[in-house]
């Protein structure tokens, strides 16, 4: 798709991802334009969270597309949305506004589906979201609605230094602590 196609979907939103029996809630900053286009969390080409996922044994070796990880997420209780509904080109065309209001639609949301854990990718995000400015990666002091928070690394291209290696690692600590590994 071209890009100025592609600009034609920002503003748009899409659904989240949630099992029945949701053990693990990934929290996105917002989606991005070719998510909007397809509907699919995570879905730009590149992208490194399917293949972290795929290293941290939350995904089979043959989950290589959204659409293929989609039902074997579902199915392990993993589910995804975001802190800021409306699809943009880059995270940091938010505001701080819009990331606190999310983060209140986001305390509903775990509120509504009691995931075991929350991990919410992206500490800058977080920081800002949750006034915590001196946050760090991992597990966090703080809960939602009794599930476990905590902060792993954005998988975005743009976060360069961190690893498919080092999203998985954290990303599986996150799935440990939800019992799902």
């Amino acid at each position: 798709m071209r890009r100025d196609e592609l600009e034609t979907f920002a503003g748009r939103t899409i659904p989240d991802l949630v099992p029945d029996d949701l053990r693990l809630l990934f929290v996105g900053i917002n989606p991005g334009l070719v998510s909007a286009a397809t509907g699919m969390h995570f879905a730009r080409p590149g992208n490194r969270f399917y293949p972290a996922l795929r290293l941290a044994g939350l995904l089979p070796a043959d989950a290589l597309t959204p659409e293929q990880a989609a039902p074997e997420l579902l199915a392990r209780g993993v589910g995804i949305t975001n802190i800021v509904a409306r699809a943009s080109a880059r995270a940091d065309e938010l505001d701080d506004a819009e990331l606190v209001e999310g983060r209140e639609r986001l305390e509903s949301f775990v509120a509504d589906h009691r995931p075991r854990v929350v991990a919410v990718a992206g500490i800058t995000s977080y920081r800002i979201a949750f006034a915590e400015r001196k946050a760090s990666a991992g597990r966090q002091e703080r809960t939602i609605a009794g599930a476990e928070v905590w902060v792993v690394p954005n998988p975005s291209g743009l976060n360069a230094h961190e690893t498919v290696d080092t999203l998985a690692a954290a990303y599986r600590a996150a799935a440990e602590a939800a019992g799902l590994l």
